[in-house]
């Protein structure tokens, strides 16, 4: 092997390296908060209704004490907005923040800190923005149509190696065919795998996944890998300074949960409280916990391959959650699916932020001008939570994220 041999690598070992390796960019210590604003950092209003979501999953389950799993938990930030939203009502939360980077000083005692999901919980697994910074190969198609890696250097270099074969040429043929040359994709295998490994890791209740993404009739032809470091983005550059990240086929993510899959048949899940046993390691499908949440640097929504976004400066905007036209070419978010599964084996929904936040309670609908009159005060502070909200769920920014949710029966 030579030295200019070893200088080249797949995409997918390149970013573990360049994110979860010696120095890398996710294990700094102003950590993913010190780059770019998720929907956590946006508006308190996001933890608030997470914790809404996990009272409904305690009710559920018919219990007052529930485990709440942030996979990909950045410095807890989420965690610490539940922990004081749940204060005062009866509810009895075990956290745990699933990361690799180190545990933050100063953050509330009562989070379990883990590099991985702990086995058997019963309640909410959280995953915001986790799957999308899962390392994964990338696949372009040559003058002939033959779909091979695509390899690179530490300068972000590149060129096309070996044709893909295997399991990641079975997972392209299925999800993201390459039909034209120069057409690429993100091999998703191993967030399928990591997102499987997750739920399998739950004994009962929910398991939530929320980040841009894409399904089958909307994939973007030539991927979506790009980069980004102090709020910009720039070219996907793999030698740890900047962050590395790609839209998720969460369709794919979704199919890879199985009957049979799941935590409750899960032999080595004992269904009782978490902590007795590891959970899967997530980092060992070439992924890793860590946040994404992107900035549009133009401030215009033009992010290339995403759909909106807003001025970083303005509110801390965000790229779309996809970015690609429906197959009616309206520019639109792929519908809504809802589906039951066999009996015993839980459901699964995928619907966009702006659904899923508007059941629990999240509206950006402005207060009535009457109320200006009568309590001003009032009136100020309901309008700053209704902007706050419309952040959250604005079309062509974070309400274009895509929340998959599965049902884990118990």
């Amino acid at each position: 092997m030579t030295d200019e041999t070893c200088q080249w690598q797949g995409w997918r070992q390149a970013t573990e390296r360049a994110l979860y390796g010696p120095g890398g960019f996710y294990l700094r210590p102003e950590g993913p908060a010190g780059h770019f604003r998720t929907s956590v950092h946006a508006s308190p209003l996001f933890a608030a209704a997470v914790a809404r979501l996990l009272g409904e999953v305690a009710d559920e389950l018919g219990t007052a004490e529930v485990d709440l799993v942030d996979v990909g938990a950045g410095r807890g930030e989420l965690l610490t907005g539940v922990l004081a939203a749940t204060e005062g009502r009866g509810l009895t939360v075990r956290a745990y923040a699933v990361e690799r980077a180190a545990r933050p000083a100063g953050l509330d005692p009562r989070i379990v800190w883990t590099d991985r999901p702990p086995r058997g919980a019963r309640g909410l697994l959280f995953a915001n923005e986790w799957l999308d910074n899962v390392p994964v190969d990338v696949a372009e198609a040559d003058a002939e149509g033959t779909a091979r890696y695509v390899e690179v250097r530490a300068d972000g270099a590149e060129r096309l190696g070996a044709p893909v074969s295997g399991p990641d040429a079975e997972w392209l043929a299925r999800w993201w065919p390459l039909r034209e040359p120069g057409a690429r994709a993100e091999i998703g295998r191993p967030r399928d795998e990591a997102w499987a490994a997750a739920v399998a890791s739950m004994a009962a209740g929910r398991a939530v996944a929320v980040d841009y993404a894409h399904v089958r009739a909307s994939r973007p032809p030539f991927g979506s890998l790009t980069g980004f470091r102090a709020g910009r983005e720039v070219p996907p550059v793999p030698d740890g300074g900047c962050d590395l990240t790609a839209h998720v086929a969460l369709d794919a993510c979704e199919a890879a949960v199985r009957p049979g899959s799941e935590a409750g048949q899960d032999p080595a899940v004992s269904g009782g409280r978490p902590g007795s046993g590891r959970g899967p390691d997530l980092a060992g499908s070439g992924g890793g916990p860590g946040v994404g949440g992107k900035p549009d640097p133009a401030g215009d929504g033009s992010r290339p391959g995403v759909a909106g976004g807003q001025d970083p400066a303005v509110s801390g905007g965000r790229p779309g959650a996809g970015g690609e036209p429906d197959p009616a070419g309206s520019g639109g978010r792929p519908p809504a699916y809802r589906e039951p599964g066999p009996a015993g084996s839980g459901a699964t929904e995928l619907v966009s932020q702006r659904e899923a936040l508007g059941r629990l309670g999240v509206s950006g609908e402005r207060p009535p001008l009457a109320l200006a009159s009568t309590d001003p005060a009032a009136y100020v502070r309901r309008l700053a939570t209704a902007g706050e909200a419309a952040e959250l769920t604005a079309r062509g920014g974070l309400g274009d994220f895509l929340w998959l949710t599965r049902r884990i029966p118990g």
